[in-house]
């Protein structure tokens, strides 16, 4: 009984926290294109700004690792190879999207800017929904239908590929594509009827 009252107990805090993180982030994305218009002038250097906005997030993160202990193990595993490697070119598009922001602030008013930059939902949820649908028609071809006339199908959307692309973009398939299509299709066909099997091993 005194456990199910701790369980709930501290089922009501993490939910109070959830509330209150959640107030403090709508407050912070309703905010944050009005101060940034208010606060940042025309005057002001784009590149200059995201720099400064970067170092304080450098230093806050630095701080929070030195507070929790993990700011040593960090540093003795970083490498300037391994980090350029890892985080060179997504740190690059961010870089670009904050000056792009930076801008926005200038030139959008603040309604106007945020509906815009909550786009981007939308844009990464499309891809992502298309993803699984395919996923469950894939599963649902495979059980119903069964893998060779999967291997058909993924055939068949070679072809429907080309097509489309000669609809959209006006590029009919290159002589590259054209010769190479065939050699895919076979090789798909003569995978999905005649797959590997694992020889079992001899005793």
């Amino acid at each position: 009984m005194a456990s199910s009252k701790n369980e709930s107990s501290a089922a009501a805090g993490v939910n109070k926290k959830v509330w209150l993180y959640s107030l403090l982030l709508t407050i912070q994305y309703g905010a944050q294109p009005l101060i940034s218009k208010r606060c940042i002038g025309r005057e002001v250097i784009v590149t200059s700004s995201v720099l400064a906005c970067e170092i304080v997030k450098v230093t806050c993160a630095l701080f929070l690792m030195a507070k929790e202990g993990s700011l040593n193990k960090a540093l003795r595993e970083w490498t300037l190879i391994g980090s350029l490697s890892a985080s060179g070119l997504p740190a690059a598009i961010y870089a670009l999207q904050n000056s792009l922001l930076q801008i926005s602030y200038r030139n959008l008013d603040s309604l106007t800017f945020s509906m815009l930059n909550q786009t981007k939902l939308i844009f990464t949820a499309i891809p992502v929904f298309i993803n699984a649908v395919g996923g469950i028609l894939v599963g649902l071809v495979t059980s119903y239908a069964g893998g060779v006339r999967k291997g058909f199908v993924i055939v068949s959307a070679l072809l429907v590929t080309a097509l489309l692309q000669y609809v959209f973009d006006g590029k009919p398939p290159s002589l590259y594509c054209l010769f190479a299509l065939p050699l895919v299709m076979m090789s798909i066909s003569i995978y999905q009827k005649y797959p590997y099997i694992a020889k079992e091993k001899e005793a």
